[in-house]
């Protein structure tokens, strides 16, 4: 008991400092520091961001490769890289591009002029004339943003072909499908009308370069599909931070508690546990609000005789996790509650069994749903129970292609009963191997009597709740 409150005081103090630190433009955008400063990595490391670029370079057909980063928001958000620039580089600094060529893979990074105005406000931010930045990234030259135009008319005078991705720009959503929908509802809309962020740029090659200009998306997806060992890895972190900020909403769990304070707890253990932030707002819906698919809103009091639905998902080096846990607020499962959640446990069980190689995503959800079937509750059944997961909650890949060692997925069916308020979703996240899967975020317990345990005990919630909580003692 006094190793769990030296742990809950630790959390306090550490909540408080993390509230009061708001971190800067140049915290949130350098992956890197200068050499003896700190982290000497970049993103995944110089040799995993370099082997993306041979291995996409190798799938290509002459030509060369122009892949642009995102620029600075307009507003004070914390800087978030585009994905696919990110995973071809490991760089998340702003107003950086960076061109490929085919042939041999020579990469060149082109950075912005320092602005020393600019870095009065926003801290140090990396730029053209950071020398060290091509040992860290392992790019072959660096050069001023200023000059990417005049030497792409150099490099399409031999050879008109220009790679491209045409994968929207995943940034302020989840996943490149939400970004898609925000695109055409954009181009849509005859009060805006914009091409997308990645059109315009085909139009502008063309027309600057007359450039035959080409998707790699396509290759790109086939690369992104296959986790490597270092994803993997970061993956394997996610589902911790996300799996132990779960547990620890369960234990905080009463009648009387609001969503938010579960969502708002949740975000600090869970970036206290490394996670850098998380792929969407926690959707933690309570009672009528666990029949809501994606509810945000959070601004619901917990319930005696309703349960609580978390799904949340993490994010630890551009990787996330995504966990679903759906719990009783009063600490026990009513007999309702608990038949539908064990039928859902065992649909996802089936669903995990079936995750192997050779088989595909489309058989494991038909297992999850097999299950449902054979219990007569199908027409509960709202959503299919499986999408790829990696650097975007929905990740890229084709459902119909056989798994191979490496693939990751989510496994969460789900039941919804309107009449009695009852949503249940169990969802972890499953890595292909050899012989099987591995679930990832299995730090967190799945049957019901380990939840009723967690929730038993005391939270953090709990400890706040005191009249005289000892902050000052070591």
């Amino acid at each position: 008991m006094k190793v769990r409150l030296a742990l809950l005081r630790t959390l306090l103090v550490a909540a408080t400092t993390l509230a009061c630190a708001l971190p800067t433009t140049a915290q949130a955008t350098r992956s890197v520091e200068r050499p003896g400063d700190g982290r000497q990595v970049c993103g995944l490391g110089k040799e995993f961001h370099g082997s993306r670029r041979k291995a996409l370079a190798a799938k290509l057909e002459g030509g060369v490769v122009l892949v642009r980063g995102l620029s600075k928001p307009r507003d004070y958000r914390r800087f978030t890289q585009d994905k696919v620039f990110w995973y071809l580089t490991g760089i998340e600094s702003p107003n950086a591009s960076v061109v490929i060529d085919v042939a041999t893979a020579r990469t060149t990074l082109y950075l912005p002029a320092r602005n020393k105005m600019e870095e009065s406000w926003e801290g140090e931010l990396w730029d053209a004339s950071d020398e060290w930045v091509k040992e860290l990234t392992g790019v072959d030259e660096i050069r001023k943003s200023s000059q990417l135009v005049k030497e792409l008319e150099t490099l399409t005078q031999s050879d008109k072909r220009v790679w491209i991705s045409t994968h929207p720009h995943v940034a302020l959503t989840a996943c490149f499908d939400q970004a898609s929908e925000v695109d055409a509802a954009q181009a849509r809309d005859p009060f805006d009308g914009r091409k997308s962020r990645e059109d315009q740029l085909a139009d502008r090659l063309r027309e600057l370069f007359q450039a035959d200009v080409k998707d790699l998306t396509p290759v790109l997806n086939e690369l992104r599909r296959v986790k490597t060992t270092e994803e993997i890895a970061a993956m394997r972190r996610a589902g911790r931070s996300g799996a132990l900020a779960m547990a620890e909403a369960m234990r905080s769990t009463r009648a009387g508690v609001g969503e938010w304070e579960l969502e708002a707890l949740m975000s600090f253990v869970q970036q206290k546990e490394g996670a850098s932030g998380a792929a969407y707002n926690a959707i933690v819906g309570s009672g009528l609000n666990s029949l809501v698919l994606h509810y945000m809103a959070s601004s619901r009091t917990l319930l005696d005789g309703e349960v609580v639905l978390i799904d949340y998902a993490p994010e630890v080096d551009h990787y996330v996790s995504d966990i679903t846990r759906t719990w009783p607020a009063d600490g026990s499962f009513s007999a309702r509650q608990a038949e539908l959640y064990d039928i859902v446990l065992e649909a996802q069980a089936a669903g995990i069994a079936a995750a192997k190689p050779g088989a595909t995503i489309a058989e494991v959800s038909h297992a999850c749903s097999a299950v449902f079937k054979a219990r007569g509750v199908s027409k509960l059944q709202r959503h299919g129970p499986c999408h790829y997961i990696g650097m975007e909650v929905h990740d890229v890949g084709d459902y119909d292609q056989p798994l191979v060692p490496g693939v990751a997925f989510t496994v969460e069916p789900g039941l919804y009963e309107p009449d009695t308020q009852i949503g249940i979703r169990i969802e972890d996240v499953v890595i292909v191997t050899e012989t099987g899967c591995e679930v990832v975020s299995s730090a967190v317990p799945r049957a019901r009597a380990e939840i009723e345990r967690l929730i038993g005990e005391d939270g953090v919630l709990d400890w706040l709740a005191r009249p005289e909580k000892p902050i000052a003692q070591k």
